[in-house]
């Protein structure tokens, strides 16, 4: 028997929240919010507006490799000073035990872009998504997209998930961490497949995770490096691999101006910051 993986510990949990959270607002319930819902965009359409490469920035008060990061941080403030950066995405971890997150901060975010309509940036769901419920959650809490772990999914449930996830007006963004991964996320139609450099069974980092995999993509889908990335090189890095996005946290949450650390990443530290937007 196999040992157990952090990436297990976590799943496990989640399954545990999931149970707890419908016995709380059964499906039909959270089903019959969904009108009242924000409206969505097309997050890989906005993502490729930002053409060569996207960021996707992260609002993540802890990890588990990292522990606390920046525990008492408010995600639509730090949302409002991405977009202003020139964020094209914007990623919300809601996982509560490890990561300290909340749907609530995502719904704040959420609403906090509503000013920029439809030049805002998109909204990901950023977690541990096993259960079609916590797709249903995502959407009523105002998420253009949700991330899909081919590592804690089994081929059904990834094809679940992902239907799920169209049917709400969400395109996944389907994560994998090797070739096996690559090939279980094509073979489902992914088309927005980010590339973890962080192996979540054991949060080690390998930033030549996305250089070997890249290629595998084809033509057609959209490829976001995921982890490790902090500098102007590790973006040039990714865009040369065939990266069309990045997606950055840490970097960020511990930036003292995470809006000039999003315009350094993009290549453009000199262009003047889009005007302040608020909730």
């Amino acid at each position: 028997m196999s040992e157990e993986t952090i990436l297990d510990r976590i799943v496990a949990r989640r399954r545990l929240d999931v149970a707890e959270a419908k016995a709380n607002v059964p499906a039909a319930a959270l089903k019959a919010r969904l009108d009242g819902a924000p409206p969505a965009i097309d997050f890989v359409a906005r993502l490729r507006a930002d053409a060569p490469m996207a960021v996707i920035a992260e609002v993540k008060r802890a990890s588990p490799s990292k522990g606390d990061i920046a525990p008492g941080i408010d995600a639509a403030e730090q949302a409002l000073r991405y977009a202003a950066g020139g964020a094209a995405g914007i990623s919300i971890l809601t996982e509560p035990t490890w990561f300290k997150g909340t749907l609530d901060d995502m719904l704040r975010a959420r609403l906090a872009l509503e000013t920029m309509g439809a030049a805002r940036p998109g909204v990901l769901r950023k977690d541990f998504i096993v259960d079609p419920y916590q797709v249903i959650e995502a959407r009523a809490f105002g998420a253009d997209a949700v991330l899909l772990i081919v590592a804690s999914l089994d081929d059904a449930a990834l094809a679940e998930l992902l239907a799920a996830s169209r049917a709400l007006g969400m395109e996944p963004l389907v994560e994998v961490n090797n070739a096996a991964e690559m090939g279980r996320a094509l073979a489902a139609g992914a088309t927005l497949v980010g590339v973890n450099n962080r192996d979540l069974r054991t949060f080690s980092v390998d930033l030549g995770t996305t250089d070997r995999l890249a290629a595998m993509a084809g033509q057609g889908v959209l490829l976001a490096a995921l982890s490790g990335i902090s500098t102007r090189a590790d973006v040039e890095r990714f865009e040369a691999a065939g990266a069309g996005a990045v997606l950055v946290g840490e970097a960020l949450m511990v930036a003292d101006d995470p809006g000039a650390k999003i315009r350094e990443l993009r290549g453009l530290a000199s262009v003047t910051p889009r005007a302040a937007v608020r909730p």
